[in-house]
């Protein structure tokens, strides 16, 4: 399950974040992340399964971590690139001791926006 890029309101929650946060290969897998990479190169970078490395993807996706854009490639053999989606998780507690999570995002450019649409429309094919 891949977060929908273009939905803006996408609220986690503080379990799902802190649980993919907690997970040693989520936080592996995140620190390879520093540019967008394939499945095959986490895969190699991460030293995990390749199963393992999609139900991981799949949790930080759930918690809106991490994001899934189409790499567009001449030879029409398209690949699934993965990147970081946050530059901040703050965990916050109210008045009355209510614990909430905000994730602060990067600023997306005009291309990233397009690539993101595009993936969508790909999805939908």
């Amino acid at each position: 399950m891949v977060r929908d890029p273009l939905v803006e309101d996408d609220d986690p929650g503080l379990e799902a974040v802190v649980s993919a946060l907690d997970d040693e290969d989520c936080r592996a897998i995140v620190r390879e992340l520093d540019e967008p990479r394939t499945a095959r190169e986490l895969v190699e970078r991460c030293d995990i399964p390749r199963s393992t490395l999609y139900r991981k993807l799949d949790l930080l996706a759930e918690a809106t971590l991490v994001r899934e854009g189409t790499e567009i490639r001449e030879d029409g053999s398209h690949a699934n690139r993965y990147e970081v989606d946050f530059e901040d998780v703050i965990i916050t507690c109210d008045d009355s001791c209510e614990l909430g999570v905000e994730i602060e995002r990067p600023a997306r450019r005009a291309e990233e926006r397009l690539a993101e649409m595009w993936s969508e429309v790909r999805k939908e094919l």
